[in-house]
């Protein structure tokens, strides 16, 4: 995979360079390229933004500059041979990212990143290159940062994982929570390693049985145990035959219970564990 970055702090994506990504680059399965936008600008001081027309607070990303740099990105991977581009654009406004659109990204050839500072792009920047390859805005989260190259990192780092032969085993990503493919989205549950006793804090005992089926509930028993904590949104919109008996039994154990439709939802005279 390709993936390219316009953005006025290079440095910001220096992370790019270890860890997972990192490794993913020298062996070659990453092709990570980071462009500084300001060596598109027009003046000596190497303006990318100027005053929001409509009048308001902040300051606007220019088309003049990002419209130079992406038609030149592009070229430039056109003429190395890439294809099958997309358009990433990190913004508070975008579609949430999630593991399925994570999923989504690892199986293209090839990503181009816009992260924006201050308000965000011109928004005819995006409207024009939509008509040329998918546009891809989204969110990493209801808050707001200083500029989208956390996002880059964040959606880069989630993409990465998942293109062949970078995770050492390629079962692992099967077992995260928001794994497609699961019976329900549910987070997942707690791991545990050596040695068996630390500060007086044990192992659970069915992890030691070898007992793989009972070692199989008690970790979907521990997930729903943390997505109802966690991430109860989860469980109330799951479609009910994503649960079997054994988990619709866990769910009663922990206080929620079909509704009219199907759906669980907590039940109100429950007592809190």
């Amino acid at each position: 995979m390709r993936i390219d970055v316009v953005t006025i702090f290079p440095e910001y994506l220096e992370p790019l360079n270890v860890s997972l990504v990192g490794k993913a680059r020298a062996a070659g399965r990453l092709d990570v390229r980071v462009h500084d936008l300001r060596g598109w600008a027009h003046d000596r001081h190497n303006t990318v933004d100027d005053t929001p027309y409509g009048g308001g607070p902040g300051m606007v990303m220019m088309t003049g500059p990002w419209g130079l740099a992406l038609d030149e990105t592009l070229a430039d991977g056109y003429e190395a041979g890439a294809s099958g581009p997309a358009l990433v654009v990190p913004t508070p406004s975008g579609r949430p990212f999630t593991q399925a659109l994570a999923g989504e990204l690892a199986a293209r050839d090839w990503l181009i990143f816009a992260p924006a500072r201050y308000e965000g792009i011109d928004s005819r920047v995006t409207a024009e290159y939509a008509t040329r390859l998918p546009v891809y805005e989204v969110s990493i989260g209801d808050y707001v940062l200083a500029g989208g190259e956390a996002a880059v990192l964040v959606v880069t780092e989630a993409v990465a994982r998942l293109l062949p032969g970078v995770l050492g085993n390629a079962q692992s990503h099967a077992d995260d929570s928001f794994a497609p493919g699961a019976m329900a989205d549910l987070l997942e549950g707690p791991v545990y390693t050596k040695p068996p006793q630390w500060r007086g804090r044990g192992i659970p005992d069915v992890l030691l049985s070898g007992h793989h089926g009972r070692i199989a509930r008690w970790r979907r028993d521990e997930a729903l145990r943390r997505t109802v904590a966690h991430r109860p949104d989860l469980v109330e919109r799951a479609d009910p035959a994503a649960f079997d008996k054994k988990d619709r039994e866990m769910l009663s154990i922990l206080g929620w219970q079909p509704g009219p439709d199907g759906r669980f939802g907590r039940n109100p005279d429950a007592v809190e564990e």
